[in-house]
C-alpha cells in the first residue's frame, strides 16, 4: 500500500512543471498540464485524493472545485466517489440567483461566487483545487460554504507552495496536499 502510494506520488511529481519568472520575474510557477496529458498521471491524482478521502472522511455529500482548475479534478473525483460536484465561480459567470464573496489577492481583489441552491445547509463538502499559494481562494471558497451553512471538511490540492503560507488561512480546515514546494 505505501510503496503503491509512493508510486503514484513520484509519476505526479515527474508531471509538474516548473517554469521560472512565470507569469512575472521572481516567481517560479509550477505547471501541472503534463499531468492531464498523462493518462497515468492523472489516473494517479484521482487515486490518491480518492485514497485519502475514504480513509479520512466517514460521508461526504459534495465536491467543490474552484475556478479553473478544480473544475478538471473536482469531477473526477465527485464521479469516483459517487458524489455532486459543484462550482466555484469567479463572479459573473455563473446564471441565477448566486451567493458571492470577496477577498484579497497578491494583486488586487476579486469576488466568487456559487449558485444559491448548489449548496444546502448541514451538507458535508470537501474543496478541491490545483494549488494552494496564499489561500485566498480557498479562503473565500470556505467563506462561501459557511455562508450557506455547509460543513467543510477539508480543502485538497495536487500542490502546496509552503513559502507562501496559505495553509495559515485556511485554519481552522484541514489542507491535504499532494505535493509540497
Amino acid at each position: 500500500m505505501a510503496a503503491g502510494w509512493e508510486a503514484k506520488l513520484q509519476l505526479v511529481q515527474r508531471h509538474v512543471r516548473a517554469f521560472p519568472d512565470f507569469p512575472k520575474k521572481g516567481i517560479l510557477f509550477r505547471d501541472i498540464c503534463p499531468i492531464l496529458k498523462d493518462a497515468a498521471a492523472l489516473k494517479a491524482v484521482i487515486d490518491l485524493f480518492e485514497e485519502h478521502v475514504r480513509n479520512m472522511y466517514q460521508h461526504v455529500d459534495l465536491i467543490v472545485g474552484l475556478d479553473a482548475r478544480g473544475f478538471l479534478f473536482g469531477p473526477l473525483l465527485a464521479q469516483r466517489l459517487g458524489v455532486g460536484f459543484v462550482l466555484v465561480r469567479k463572479k459573473g459567470k455563473l446564471p441565477g440567483a448566486t451567493v458571492s464573496v470577496s477577498y484579497d489577492l497578491e494583486y488586487g481583489k476579486a469576488e466568487a461566487e456559487i449558485q444559491e441552491d448548489a449548496v444546502a445547509p448541514g451538507q458535508r463538502v470537501l474543496l478541491v483545487d490545483d494549488l494552494l499559494a496564499t489561500g485566498g481562494t480557498l479562503h473565500a471558497a470556505a467563506e462561501l460554504m459557511r455562508k450557506q451553512q455547509a460543513e467543510v471538511l477539508g480543502c485538497m490540492v495536487v500542490i502546496e507552495l509552503k513559502e507562501l503560507n496559505g495553509i495559515d488561512k485556511l485554519k481552522p480546515h484541514r489542507v491535504f496536499s499532494l505535493l509540497q514546494y
